[in-house]
């Protein structure tokens, strides 16, 4: 333990495995939330697709959803640059290509928004669940919700699906940045009229302000990244439409045929909520593990401690400081700790010049364009010990679809 301490300590990767890692059906008896809630969640996002549909008519049948891909090239490239033999098949959750908002926030962030604009609109007797809710899409209903505020704090991704979805509806929408959130990001909400409120200062600091800023104002409702339910369900939802994917490409997941799933963690919301789903479907055959920089172990040290979000990296001597912004957390979420810590498979941690090494492989390879937050994912194949089971590896993309392009050619001539 000590040694594993000092490497933290140290930013060094790591590798942690989980030893209050539970089976299934014992771990869930402590867990608050159910299958129920994530099913309502489905049917809330059903009732939405006419929506979505009537203002992104790109989307095909208004579902925000994303492809599964086998990237046999990049495994091919990892095994001899990492010199390590990757088992199995390696699959891509390309988050990066999401409807919206390109990136993963496009599933909690913007569920959330829409179950608020929801319980406003039934509250105010503007709608009923059996409406044909394309009919939210006309300027009664933006003039309805101009009446109200949406607030969040970010580090970008966040507050960008929230932002652009909340304009959409007609919301006044303030975003907390972080010191961490890239410009290009602040410059598209603006565009947006988003409000951005900038912050020198990290991610908690920029969620604690827009918390207080929201508690003043009874009109303003706040998206708490570190606490929120509904942002977990959102999330969770997923795994559902992965289940589907995973049986149209005629693999099988059981006893003898686990899954692997590779999660960028920043506060732990986003993989927190996949992390449960897929638990519910896959149970004991699938293993989750959480990435995080080394800079910026948040989730791992609150685990390995048990303490959770009553520990920083500072206390560490950490720095919080990496190119993966959406990453760049200091403190993980209690919520998502305390509810998963015995669900979550292990941690591990990867170093700046490795996630760059991953953007260049990635495009190179597969033509993918990804942020270097969403290249932690791929790194776990390299890290994580390999079982002596057939495995399936999925890494989670989760984002880089909306990255201009003289930013990403930043990033690979690094």
């Amino acid at each position: 333990m000590n040694n594993l301490i000092n490497d933290i300590k140290n930013a060094k990767e790591v590798f942690w495995e989980n030893p209050k890692y539970f089976s299934f059906n014992q771990a869930i008896k402590n867990i608050k939330i159910t299958e129920d809630d994530v099913k309502e969640a489905m049917l809330r996002l059903k009732r939405f697709r006419p929506y979505i549909k009537s203002v992104y008519p790109d989307i095909s049948d208004g579902i925000i959803e994303s492809p599964l891909i086998k990237v046999s090239k990049l495994k091919s490239r990892l095994e001899s640059t990492f010199n390590k033999k990757i088992s199995g098949e390696v699959l891509l959750k390309c988050d990066n290509e999401l409807p919206i908002s390109g990136s993963i926030k496009a599933r909690g962030g913007i569920y959330e928004v829409l179950k608020h604009a929801e319980e406003l609109a039934i509250k105010h007797h503007l709608l009923d669940i059996d409406s044909d809710y394309a009919v939210i899409n006309n300027d009664k209903f933006r003039q309805f919700y101009s009446q109200y505020k949406i607030a969040v704090g970010s580090t970008g991704n966040l507050g960008l699906s929230i932002g652009i979805i909340g304009a959409k509806l007609g919301f006044k929408v303030f975003v907390h940045m972080s010191k961490d959130a890239k410009t290009w990001k602040k410059e598209l909400l603006r565009s947006l009229d988003v409000a951005v409120v900038e912050y020198d200062a990290d991610y908690s600091e920029a969620v604690r302000c827009g918390r207080m800023e929201a508690e003043k104002d009874p009109s303003m409702y706040f998206i708490d990244d570190e606490n929120s339910q509904d942002l977990f369900l959102g999330y969770a939802v997923s795994s559902y439409y992965l289940k589907k994917q995973l049986d149209e490409m005629n693999i099988i997941i059981d006893d003898n045929n686990p899954l692997y799933v590779y999660l960028p963690c920043g506060v732990g919301g986003g993989p927190g909520g996949i992390t449960f789903g897929l638990k519910l479907i896959f149970k004991d055959n699938v293993h989750c593990f959480f990435a995080e920089p080394t800079h910026s172990p948040c989730m791992l040290l609150g685990l390995l401690t048990g303490l959770h979000d009553k520990i920083s990296v500072f206390n560490f001597g950490l720095d919080n400081k990496t190119l993966a912004d959406g990453l760049a957390v200091g403190r993980p979420s209690g919520f998502v700790g305390r509810t998963l810590e015995h669900l979550i498979s292990g941690v591990y941690t990867v170093n700046d010049e490795n996630l760059i090494k991953l953007l260049k492989i990635m495009k190179d390879t597969e033509g993918i364009k990804l942020e270097p937050s969403a290249l932690a994912g791929v790194y776990g194949m390299i890290s994580v010990k390999e079982s002596a089971k057939k495995v399936t590896h999925l890494v989670w993309a989760t984002g880089g679809g909306m990255v201009p392009d003289d930013e990403f050619v930043k990033l690979y001539e690094l």
